[in-house]
């Protein structure tokens, strides 16, 4: 996967030579290619930035050097081009997946007030991180990179890793422990000692299943209730009632 990115900071995406995604990098899985946007800059100063017309506070990223530099990375990047902006669709899961099948990519990081209207001619699709305001698109291409990433075949080394976690049916992940059995008089589950792999599987999908309900409804009344989990839900209020 190729992914270019256009931003006034591209020392910000040196996090993607570390950890796990660092190592994929180095196996040459996929190419990270900040843009310094100034450099394509016709004002002197390298500016990219200028005061609104009809006032207001604030600037807005001009259209001369975004639009030449994504004329020049289309000449080697065919990708879709996707603005951080707030007025997107909220990015989630299932838009991770969407990109992740993509093999070229390109970002546009957003500041100050946003950028200039005539630039969503050349914006396939905008994307937010979320209700809330940030300091500039690259702390929301950050997290939305990575997600898109991992989900490519080898980057986490194991593939199914990436199946069985958070999101994946809009459920939350089950809980996880590790040694030692006991520690300050908190034990792990005795079920997860048992070494049946059924009982075992029932009691985390339950897990699942509870931890999404109470923490996150909004998910999961999205998700699709299969026979399985209706199973196992009467299976475990049974047990809780004895």
């Amino acid at each position: 996967m190729k992914i270019d990115i256009l931003t006034l900071f591209p020392e910000m995406f040196s996090l993607f030579n570390e950890s796990i995604i660092g190592r994929a990098k180095e196996k040459g899985l996929f190419e990270i290619n900040p843009v310094n946007i100034r450099e394509y800059s016709k004002d002197k100063h390298r500016k990219v930035d200028d005061y609104p017309y009809g006032g207001g506070s604030g600037l807005v990223m001009g259209v001369q050097p975004i639009r030449d530099a994504l004329k020049e990375i289309k000449k080697a990047n065919g990708g879709p081009v996707i603005f951080l902006g707030p007025k997107g669709k909220t990015f989630d899961q299932n838009t991770a997946r969407r990109l992740a099948k993509e093999d070229q990519l390109i970002f546009l990081c957003g500041h100050y007030e946003g950028i200039d209207e005539r630039l969503y001619e050349d914006i396939d699709e905008e994307i937010s991180l979320g209700d809330f305001i940030l300091t500039g698109g690259e702390m929301a291409a950050i997290p939305i990179i990575d997600s898109i990433l991992r989900l490519r075949e080898g980057v986490l080394g194991r593939d199914e890793s990436s199946v069985e976690e958070s999101f994946s049916e809009n459920l939350l992940e089950y809980p996880q422990y590790t040694r030692p059995e006991v520690y300050e008089g908190q034990r792990v589950p005795d079920i997860l000692l048992s070494g049946h792999h059924e009982n075992i599987r029932q009691w985390r999908r339950y897990q699942m299943l509870m931890i999404t309900k109470e923490r996150r409804p909004d998910l999961y009344a999205k998700h699709q209730l299969s026979k399985d989990d209706l199973k196992i839900m009467k299976k475990f209020t049974k047990d809780q009632e004895k």
